[in-house]
């Protein structure tokens, strides 16, 4: 029976993969067997990089954390060796990399994930890895909302404009307008002249 000092440890151990588990918007299970510590090493800086939290986890730890949670329906998941990877903020990144990173390393696969505490088929996992990053969604966001507020301001200066330019073709064409009358005259006493004769 382990002891006491060994006992609490699993308990810190399950109170802090909870604590990943329900602060997490999203979160990905994988096989890691077959990868090199530099594969593993590159692996877990690309995820550091993107805010995902990873880790080796225990299953029998895994399981007793998802107790009681609808995560529990993940269990048949919890066998051989297994890592989390969550993250708080951002939906797509662990699925991203994780994803890329399993199509180059046979060993290596995607069991499973979740979604705001909901369970997500592999399916969905790889719709999400197929999503832009939360940076170009973003920058995707904010071009939406300008677009029709720069259209619209494009619209509006044609419409000052077009405005703008009556007035100004207006006024040559008054000018035009007395010289064509003086020229008229100019040539009809001109013509008045032999009927005078």
């Amino acid at each position: 029976m382990p002891s006491a000092k060994v006992l609490e440890a699993k308990k810190a151990q399950v109170e802090l993969i909870k604590g990943k588990l329900d602060s997490a918007v999203a979160g990905i299970l994988v096989d890691y067997k077959g990868i090199t510590v530099a594969d593993d090493t590159k692996l877990r800086a690309d995820l550091r990089n993107a805010g995902v939290d990873y880790a080796v986890t225990k299953n029998t730890l895994l399981r007793i954390a998802v107790e009681g949670t609808k995560l529990a329906e993940m269990d048949d998941l919890f066998n051989g060796t297994t890592a989390l990877a969550v993250s708080d903020s951002d939906y797509v990144a662990a699925a991203k990399i994780l994803s890329e990173f399993a199509k180059s390393h046979e060993n290596f696969t995607v069991k499973g994930g979740f979604i705001d505490g909901e369970p997500i088929s592999l399916e969905k996992i790889d719709s999400l890895a197929k999503l832009p990053n939360k940076e170009t969604l973003l920058a995707t966001v904010v071009y939406a909302f300008q677009a029709p507020m720069a259209a619209f301001a494009r619209a509006i200066q044609a419409v000052a404009d077009k405005a703008g330019a009556p007035a100004e073709e207006a006024a040559p064409a008054e000018e035009a307008a007395p010289a064509e009358a003086v020229a008229e005259e100019a040539a009809a006493p001109a013509e008045e002249a032999p009927a005078a004769e």
